[in-house]
């Protein structure tokens, strides 16, 4: 490819909307333009760099065992009804109706769809293990779409689907994946780590999420200093807090004005936050309220919160109406004098408190001396706090857990019989007995993949591609395509290492040098070579990596064994 072919449209100023440097340099370098709201164009150097990708993950999918396949993006609403997740599944499924009034969805993801292809083929235990994938665009009406291909409505996934007869068998594909999807990041050049994760809509048992390591990341992950021990912050077990013995000693209700943070209360009793009782009140998508209630300092994990109270999916904050009507006082509350009926959830720590502070559910008045165990009643003790830096392992009896970021790239997924049960997805085992079918997925985002990668490597002057999924790994410069003798030259080692099976392009338009050197930054080829006036007079060829900056001039008899030699090393 000829730059002067190329459509990659680059920019020097930053979009006012990229708030993050993969979508500011996506834009920047032409990789990308918005056409809606979380919804953008790949322009052919991205749609290289996804290619790429692709290609990485089939490889690696098939020599798992996996199969290709190409489901429907339309769903219809009846599958989806069987599972039990039309009602559930929540407002980011997009909707619509056909000419006959029939309802679907754009697909967010192809649990019921997959089920529904094989309950009818997948009738002998003799057929298993089968595991299939697609790549495929999915659809999910983000509230707030953001960071460009990272969080947008519609997005490209590979999504595999295993079946098999028995939990180990299960056990076995996600084994197999596991070990692929380490291969896919890894030939993808990024540093990565896998972590335990919560299994979210798609539900079931154990899920493991594959994030990309970076200061930017979305994700917050907790890394034991010690043992292998990493999750998500969404997941992170956390082992309570017991706090020091004390003698218990009588409730009483104080006067506390005015203190309806617990920033306040901790001032106005000289106490520290350590012994206060918060609470906070959530709503859920049935309009029933949380009461959640934590030590003072910890904060709620939403994710654990929702989890802890059956029925629970999507939380909101609480209308005081429905918290005064259940029997609390906004910024002063607490389990004592709640209206039966209401959820409540204490967190594990805050339940082996003693002599603690919390409301009174009276304004301007607390409790002092609550000992939880004694004066909470019933309630929901749960782990429902958020891992903070420094929290114990709750694995090994040494460690101590270190908050990190990245990025979501992939999640896998131990599904059990969730959908096969629920869809009447059956076989017959070796006794002739109807059992349901064992299941698990399997996802990456491969845009988000592409995303990732830059996230984590680029620098002030652009993006740094890993070689693997480089749009092109080397670009011939050059330096001045006006001069004919230059641009010949340019086209001959062009030649050559395209006959060598590199990945090469030819920078022959007639702009400055410092314009064509900052493009072949921004975009991030990893091995730039210029032809210029030198080239010309002494046959000496520059090489830059654009990795590390590093120049290197090789003679003209010498430059390809270089350059194979670097590309190799990257």
């Amino acid at each position: 490819m000829r730059a002067t072919n190329l459509y990659a449209p680059t920019l020097r100023n930053t979009p006012a909307e990229a708030e993050i440097a993969s979508h500011q340099l996506m834009y920047r370098a032409g990789l990308i333009r918005k056409s809606a709201g979380g919804m953008y164009t790949y322009l052919p150097l991205a749609w290289r760099t996804i290619r790429k990708i692709e290609q990485i993950i089939r490889e690696e999918m098939d020599a798992a065992g996996g199969q290709e396949i190409m489901m429907p993006i339309l769903q219809p609403s009846e599958l989806w009804e069987e599972s039990g997740r039309w009602a559930a599944y929540g407002a980011e499924m997009i909707r619509v109706k056909d000419r006959h009034a029939r309802e679907f969805c754009m697909g967010p993801t192809h649990e019921e769809m997959i089920t529904a292809l094989v309950r009818d083929e997948l009738r002998s235990y003799k057929q298993l293990p089968v595991l299939l994938y697609q790549i495929q665009d999915k659809f999910r009406d983000e509230r707030r779409p953001r960071f460009g291909v990272m969080r947008s409505r519609e997005f490209i996934m590979k999504d595999l689907y295993s079946f098999d007869k028995d939990i180990e068998g299960m056990n076995e594909s996600y084994r197999k994946m596991y070990v692929a999807y380490t291969n896919v990041f890894t030939r993808c050049g990024l540093d990565f780590r896998a972590v335990e994760a919560d299994s979210g809509a798609i539900g079931g048992g154990h899920s493991e999420e594959f994030t990309v390591l970076a200061p930017e990341g979305e994700s917050r992950i907790a890394c034991c200093d010690v043992c292998s021990y990493a999750a998500s912050d969404e997941k992170a077990a956390l082992r309570p807090i017991d706090a020091s013995h004390e003698e218990e000693l009588p409730l009483e209700k104080v006067a506390t004005p005015g203190t309806h943070t617990i920033a306040l209360l901790a001032e106005y009793l000289k106490i520290p936050v350590e012994k206060t009782i918060k609470a906070v009140a959530y709503q859920s998508e049935d309009d029933t309220l949380i009461l959640a209630f934590l030590r003072g300092d910890h904060e709620v994990n939403e994710i654990k919160l929702a989890n802890a109270v059956p029925g629970a999916r999507e939380l909101r904050m609480a209308d005081e109406e429905a918290i005064r009507a259940a029997g609390g006082c906004p910024g002063f509350m607490s389990p004592i004098g709640i209206k039966e009926g209401t959820h409540i959830v204490v967190d594990e720590t805050a339940m082996r408190m003693h002599n603690a502070v919390s409301g009174a559910n009276e304004a301007d008045f607390h409790y002092t001396n609550v000992n939880p165990q004694r004066d909470f009643g019933a309630v929901t003790v749960a782990d429902i706090r958020l891992v903070e830096e420094g929290d114990e392992c709750p694995v090994c009896e040494h460690g101590h857990l270190h908050i990190g970021r990245g990025i979501e790239a992939g999640q896998i997924f131990a599904l059990g019989t969730k959908y096969s049960a629920a869809m009447g997805a059956t076989f017959l085992d070796e006794t002739g007995k109807s059992q349901p079918l064992q299941m698990g997925c399997y996802g990456i985002g491969v845009g988000r993949t592409m995303a990732a990668a830059i996230e984590q490597n680029h620098d002030e002057s652009g993006i740094i591609w890993p070689r693997a999924i480089a749009p092109y790994e080397v670009v011939v410069v050059a330096v001045n395509a006006k001069v004919e003798e230059q641009l010949r030259y340019a086209e001959e080692i062009y030649e050559e290492l395209r006959a060598a099976g590199i990945d090469v392009l030819l920078d022959d338009r007639r702009e400055r040098a410092g314009v064509k050197f900052n493009d072949c930054d921004l975009i991030g080829y990893p091995v730039r070579i210029a032809i210029g006036p030198k080239t010309i007079e002494n046959g000496s060829i520059e090489v830059k990596l654009r990795k590390s900056g590093e120049l290197v001039n090789f003679a003209r008899g010498t430059y390809l064994k270089g350059v194979q030699d670097m590309l190799a090393a990257l």
